[in-house]
């Protein structure tokens, strides 16, 4: 118990974190996720970060082809860990819950951040490869946009494209990205 009666939060559980415990916290711009039953809590995203979310969210919405859906900040539940990448296409006939099976995700999109760089980089994809994700983009400053596909059990890289550049590309479905435009 925290002294001079400040209230309590929350309370760790015994053993691993599970989907529920992240009932517990509040709706305060944290990004609460559980990586092979630990905790990892990240600050709120700042305003460019979340501009940039909603720029490659209409991007993708705008080529999706009927039936697909483009969310934003939906978590994905996996064996034993839940996590929240800042941008999820889920193929037709989804389920709709709200932790979805990695079998629905077509693409995760990470956008970096100063505070996410190395867990953007590094475990996430190991993560998403593992649960059998097909495609894996991670946006970092420019923006530049660097794409993955799925290679038996990790990612190869596929294409990189700059801020000054435009392309188009297959995965998840055709789409013509343009990061000069993410802004």
């Amino acid at each position: 118990m925290l002294s001079h009666g400040s209230p309590v939060r929350w309370s760790a559980p015994e053993g691993r974190w599970t989907q529920p415990d992240l009932q517990l916290f509040p709706q305060d711009g944290h990004r609460y996720e559980i990586l092979d039953g630990s905790l990892h809590v990240t600050p709120p995203a700042d305003t460019r970060h979340d501009s940039l979310v909603e720029s490659i969210v209409a991007t993708l919405r705008s080529a999706a082809p009927p039936g697909w859906w483009v969310c934003a900040r939906l978590g994905i539940e996996l064996e034993t860990s839940n996590l929240v990448p800042d941008l999820t296409v889920l193929r037709p006939h989804s389920s709709g819950a709200i932790w979805v099976d990695p079998a629905d995700v077509a693409l995760v999109v990470e956008v970096e951040a100063t505070e996410t760089s190395r867990y953007d980089r590094l475990l996430k994809p190991a993560v998403y490869a593992a649960a059998g994700i097909a495609s894996y983009w991670r946006v970092e400053a420019g923006p530049v946009l660097r794409t993955y596909a799925l290679d038996g059990a990790a990612y190869r890289p596929t294409q990189d494209v700059a801020a000054d550049e435009q392309a188009k590309l297959d995965a998840p479905y055709p789409v013509r990205v343009d990061p000069a435009s993410w802004r």
